[in-house]
């Protein structure tokens, strides 16, 4: 097991935003540079064990927290909660408005563990919230602009299930997500 500069990287940033703090009032708190945490939070750097304990020491969380090692248990288990979260708006096919419900409710339950659950769960439902929007202007453009209004509503649900298809494989394969949507929920890239 070891320690990856990037995993250090968003860790540490999502820490510290999380408590509310600058780089600069991180590293008043430390006696570390800004310059290094900007290095380290950029991931051009891994810190040294005496770092990374003055970071944890400062922030009040455990070293554990804040050093992710590469645990092929926990990563499966990562996997596990990352298809939840992208698959399971799938649901709102059969009853409406679950594909927005149940990312939430993955997210809510999930987004305090990893800055990976917080950010990909807020740009699933952002994508879900804007969706359903989409949804409902396409069954307007249905009853009110003969042709065009049939069209745009039969291709809103493949464009959805193709969209959602594509970020299930990104995720899989390099945990990143990339949904075009409007941020109801901000976005923090992650």
């Amino acid at each position: 097991m070891k320690m990856k500069s990037a995993q250090f990287a968003e860790q540490l940033t999502y820490q510290r935003k999380l408590r509310g703090l600058s780089q600069e009032q991180l590293a008043e708190k430390t006696k570390v540079t800004v310059r290094t945490i900007q290095r380290i939070e950029k991931g051009t750097v891994t810190p040294h064990l005496r770092t990374v304990k003055l970071l944890a020491a400062a922030l009040e969380i455990d070293v554990d927290d804040l050093l992710q090692l590469d645990d092929p248990r926990e990563e499966n288990i990562q996997t596990k909660w990352l298809l939840l979260m992208h698959a399971s708006p799938f649901i709102g096919v059969v009853l409406p408005f679950l594909n927005i419900l149940c990312p939430l409710f993955v997210w809510v339950h999930k987004r305090e563990d990893s800055p990976i659950y917080d950010s990909q769960g807020r740009a699933v439902i952002n994508f879900q919230i804007t969706m359903t929007l989409l949804y409902v202007l396409a069954f307007i453009f249905l009853l009110t602009i003969k042709g065009f209004g049939f069209l745009f509503f039969i291709a809103v649900v493949p464009l959805n299930a193709v969209i959602m298809l594509a970020n299930i494989i990104a995720v899989m394969r390099h945990r990143k997500c990339y949904y075009p949507a409007i941020p109801f929920l901000g976005m923090k890239h992650g």
